[in-house]
């Protein structure tokens, strides 16, 4: 676990997220959540409940009507859309519902993007750890095909190593496996968990599946795009 007197890995502070219009819609309200690192956080609700808005305003792609995102104790709406960006390339790795790899790269590509836009790493290490990501993910004879020649929990795969290309500590799924099938799912679900108990990673996963969201760490319940319930399911002593 991580050193108590260390900033919270992610902290939202009063958070509210309002779309203006004829009649103004809240998509989240008054959010106070803090998330230290080295745990695997289930976000839960109904649909239309708020999840996915809470999920983007925590990974930077939102910005809070007002409140406040901090990332590493670092106050992120008063960055430039520059610093911000560097913030999700360095810090944050995402994984979709839908996997948005670009069918016209190859799978070994598709993982090398993130690292082409941080642009820390020369072309032969990055194809190397990208090399390495997928064979540890049991895709290491399928480095050379594309999006379309694997199934979809292979894609899925593919997008858990894009999210983990720059080495972020937070990985942010929204609804990691609510487009495969059973065995897919625990298979991607086996592989976020092993994120946070072998490799230290925070994950914060937006689920509809409440089996699924009872075998992570934490559960936060949201209704009408404020936070109803806050329970651990497996204590930081045991995690």
């Amino acid at each position: 676990m991580s050193d108590a007197n260390a900033a919270p890995l992610i902290e939202a502070r009063k958070v509210t997220r309002v779309l203006s219009g004829v009649v103004p819609t809240t998509l989240v309200h008054d959010i106070d959540l803090v998330v230290p690192a080295n745990e695997f956080l289930a976000i839960t609700g109904a649909s239309g409940s708020g999840k996915s808005s809470l999920l983007y305003l925590l990974g930077l792609l939102d910005l809070p009507t007002s409140g406040e995102v901090l990332i590493c104790g670092r106050a992120t709406t008063t960055m430039s859309e520059e610093e911000r960006a560097r913030t999700r390339l360095e810090t944050l790795g995402f994984v979709f519902q839908f996997h948005f790899l670009l069918p016209e790269f190859s799978v070994q590509e598709n993982v090398m993007l993130p690292m082409q836009a941080l642009g820390k790493l020369t072309a032969d290490a990055m194809r190397k750890r990208a090399n390495e990501l997928l064979g540890a993910l049991g895709l290491g004879d399928h480095i050379a095909k594309h999006p379309d020649q694997l199934s979809g929990g292979q894609r899925q795969r593919v997008a858990v190593a894009r999210a983990l290309a720059n080495d972020p500590p937070l990985i942010l799924a929204d609804e990691p496996t609510g487009s495969l099938d059973s065995k897919s799912s625990q298979q991607v679900f086996t592989i976020l968990r092993e994120l946070v108990d072998v490799f230290g990673k925070t994950v914060i996963a937006v689920t509809h599946d409440l089996p699924l969201a009872t075998r992570m760490d934490r559960r936060v319940e949201l209704m009408d795009g404020a936070i109803v319930g806050d329970e651990w399911i497996r204590a930081p002593a045991e995690a």
